[in-house]
């Protein structure tokens, strides 16, 4: 095979007729052909020794056949066919390169492999190219005549009729128009179609039923080199898609498929070499070939046309037909029969070969109705094994048990019809189908299978979520100590029991050891996930956990009663009782526990969170416990929450709970600053046991009641007026200095006002002023807190009108 960049080529039939099996094998895995399917094309070439064919295929295609030096004078360059791809044309278009014709080397009388190849190009070729020379035109040899006509002749009888394009490349035009040298070409073609015999059939049938007949021009390639390419640039695109319906070989019929092309065509040349039509073969062959197969084809039609063939086969369409088998095989032994009785004078082998001929034919003919009835023979067993089965299980019977009963029943049931649907004449093999039907029912008990192990597997199931779910969610709520022992005892128990009921259900299900063990092994995953899903849901909401956790232990007592902050209880201990029960959550939930290994997480986060902020030795610097990602002794598999999370989420936590214990505290002091005001009852009973005779002095003496009462509205006025209450509340020391700097000027301010009062005339003090020391009163006593409303009022209103109303009352 002689290769380049981009074209490969081969010798297909060499000088003295050998078929290159092995080239052609080779070339064509070389341009993948196989790929091709029926998307490909197949070029010839055709004409006089010399006449520049290589030349055209290779400026046309890109091929690479080799081409006639001229400067070494005019001789044979192509001998025998060559085989080449065409570059850069879609579909695949494969080009035939022949001998040419009428050469000097094989001389006159050697015309037999100019016939033949002729003859093989004809065969298998869609687009066959005859090229002449343009002065050669009406004459008898030169444009190929006489080769036409045998080549018409032997190619109806031997082949199907194929519609071939005949296109004929007129070389080195002169100046006479195309229009005028295309119709003398065409007349001289139908001449030579109307002179060769044809069969009966194609008696009247014109030249286009069997070829399409184009004719082109070119200039010539030496004179005119520039306009040839351009001429065969033109007819190149003519050759692209040429498949199509329209194209050049757009009559697909009879097309053999890419892969098949190398085994027909080494058939086709031996077909041509060994019929002796070209070589007149012997009479009496040829007698007994064409009347036994005329015979042979009048016995087919006959069977074709057989009632009780017919019937037979419209019955197979629609079921099983009891002694089908019989039946047909009398039907075929009475059509060999007839064929024999009429040829038994012939020539035994060719009469033998036809009547194997005959009977493959009529076996291919009657097979679908034999397939067809195994088919309804498979389908109804099918039904019936189905029925039985479902019934089988619904009666109670073991799924094993039933399967194997049935199955062997059903499959004798098969056998007995296939046994009756057998023809005598054909030696075919049931096992493809018996094969499939024991498929289709092992397919049908393995979905049953499935379908009741899913059904089985998922009430476990289900009875498992339902046995572990809730309460592995209340134990992960009431965290403590004996939460994952409690969640493992809870687990293994619900497990065992889950796992013991599976293994004796799944039983009477004929499963392999593996596969049990399997779906065993996958029920207690199954029991693991529920719990670990439910912890990491649970992990998920951990701050909130948290948060509620701690709450309902700082605001409620150990009654569950809300708390009243009286300013007696520690809230210290109580806000450390929370958090480290909130921490006690964080520490259950931060790892999944279902192994028997230990970790040491709640110390650590009591070690890192707790311990190290009370710590008050502060120069110490320890390594952080919480900044790693991992836990010690935890798989990361098992890891719910790191300890970098855990550290986050307790400082989020301490800043969320904060403003509860802040309004604790601020609760507490409210409490204590309503419950001081009064001295201690022990004080109230010393003052009354002590000031006992100041008492007494009091009541015999009714002015100094009268001094402590205007001592009692002096000192009220400057608690008002220098807001004490409210200078005490950030602390003893500096309300203490705060008010040191008031005292004077509010002393003078009241002795100003009350000289105020007693320069104005008495009418104006007798009908204004007590109604506004009145006033004043009433909100100076009535007043608890400090409001800015009173104190305004009694600044208004100060000493004069205090002490006037307060005269008036004495």
């Amino acid at each position: 095979m002689d290769n380049d960049d981009r074209c490969c080529s081969t010798q297909l039939i060499d000088g003295d007729g050998m078929f290159n099996v092995a080239g052609l094998e080779s070339f064509l895995k070389g341009v993948r052909l196989a790929e091709c399917g029926l998307s490909y094309a197949i070029v010839s070439i055709m004409g006089p020794q010399s006449s520049g064919k290589s030349t055209l295929l290779n400026h046309l295609f890109g091929t690479n056949f080799r081409e006639m030096d001229a400067f070494r004078g005019r001789s044979q360059t192509t001998k025998g066919i060559w085989l080449a791809n065409c570059v850069g044309i879609e579909p695949c278009t494969l080009v035939m390169d022949l001998e040419g014709t009428d050469g000097r080397e094989r001389g006159e009388d050697d015309t037999a492999f100019e016939k033949q190849s002729a003859l093989f190009a004809l065969a298998v070729s869609d687009i066959v190219l005859i090229n002449m020379w343009c002065h050669d035109i009406g004459r008898e040899q030169a444009a190929n005549k006489p080769l036409l006509k045998t080549v018409f002749q032997v190619m109806m009888r031997l082949f199907s009729p194929r519609k071939t394009t005949l296109m004929f490349v007129i070389r080195d035009k002169t100046r006479t128009p195309l229009e005028n040298l295309e119709p003398v070409l065409r007349e001289d073609i139908q001449k030579i179609w109307d002179s060769v015999p044809k069969p009966q059939a194609h008696k009247d049938t014109p030249l286009s039923e069997f070829f399409n007949v184009e004719v082109v021009a070119l200039s010539s390639y030496e004179e005119k080199e520039e306009l040839f390419k351009e001429q065969v640039a033109n007819l190149r695109q003519r050759f692209y898609q040429s498949i199509a319906p329209g194209g050049l070989a757009g009559d697909r019929r009879g097309v053999v498929p890419a892969s098949g092309f190398s085994f027909s065509a080494q058939q086709i040349w031996q077909v041509i070499k060994e019929n002796r039509d070209l070589d007149l073969p012997a009479h009496k062959v040829m007698v007994a070939t064409v009347r036994c197969e005329e015979i042979a084809n009048e016995k087919y039609s006959n069977f074709t046309q057989n009632q009780d063939w017919l019937q037979l086969e419209e019955a197979s369409q629609s079921g099983p037909v009891a002694g089908f088998g019989k039946k047909l095989s009398a039907i075929i032994g009475n059509c060999l029969s007839e064929y024999d009785s009429e040829v038994i004078y012939f020539d035994e082998g060719v009469r033998t070969s036809k009547r194997r001929h005959l009977e493959d034919k009529l076996l291919q003919l009657v097979q679908p109705a034999f397939h067809s009835i195994l088919g309804h023979v498979r389908s109804e067993t099918v039904e019936k094994f189905k029925e039985a089965f479902d019934k089988a299980l619904s009666s109670g019977e073991g799924f094993s048990a039933a399967s194997h009963r049935c199955k062997q029943t059903f499959m004798n049931l098969f056998d007995e019809g296939c046994a009756d649907a057998v023809i005598e004449q054909a030696s075919w093999d049931t096992s493809k189908m018996r094969s499939k039907l024991v498929r289709d029912l092992d397919e049908y008990v393995a979905t049953v299978r499935a379908a009741k192990l899913a059904e089985l597997t998922s009430s476990y199931e289900a009875k498992l979520n339902e046995a572990l779910a809730g309460p592995v969610e209340a134990l992960l709520d009431g965290a403590n100590d004996e939460t994952w022992p409690s969640i493992k005892k809870l687990l293994r128990r619900e497990t065992q029991s889950a796992v013991s009921g599976l293994a004796n259900d799944l039983s009477g299900f004929d499963l392999d050891e593996a596969t049990r063990g399997k779906m065993l092994a996958r029920l207690e995953d199954y029991a693991r996930g529920v719990v670990e899903g439910k912890a990491k849901e649970e992990a998920g909401k951990i701050l909130i956990r948290m948060k509620d956790r701690f709450t309902m232990l700082f605001s409620h007592d150990s009654d569950s009663m809300p708390r009243v902050w009286t300013g007696k209880e520690d809230i210290k201990a109580i806000t450390k009782l929370a958090r480290s029960a909130s921490l006690k959550l964080l520490s259950v939930l931060a790892a999944i526990r279902l192994d028997d290994e230990s970790d040491d997480i709640d110390k650590t986060l009591v070690l890192a969170l707790v311990d190290k902020s009370n710590s008050t030795d502060r120069s110490l610097t320890v390594s952080d416990p919480l900044a790693s990602s991992s836990w010690e002794k935890v798989p990361s598999s098992k890891t719910l929450i790191t300890p970098v999370q855990c550290k986050q989420l307790w400082r989020q936590f301490q800043m969320e709970t904060e403003y509860t214990v802040s309004q604790a505290i601020a609760a507490q002091e409210a409490s204590r600053r309503s419950n001081n005001w009064l001295p201690p009852p022990w004080a109230i009973a010393a003052m009354l046991i002590l000031g006992f005779n100041e008492f007494m002095t009091l009541l015999r003496n009714p002015l100094y009641l009268l001094v402590l009462f205007v001592a009692f509205l002096v000192s009220k006025a400057l608690w008002v007026q220098m807001d004490v209450s409210n200078e005490f509340r950030h602390g003893v020391l500096p309300g203490f200095l705060s008010l040191s700097t008031r005292v004077l000027p509010t002393v003078m301010n009241m002795l100003k006002n009350l000289a105020e009062q007693g320069n104005r005339p008495a009418t104006a003090g007798a009908h204004t002023n007590p109604p506004l020391a009145a006033n004043s009163f009433r909100g100076g006593v009535n007043s608890d807190g400090v409001s800015s409303t009173g104190s305004s009022h009694v600044t208004t209103n100060e000493n004069g009108t205090e002490y006037s109303s307060a005269s008036k009352e004495d």
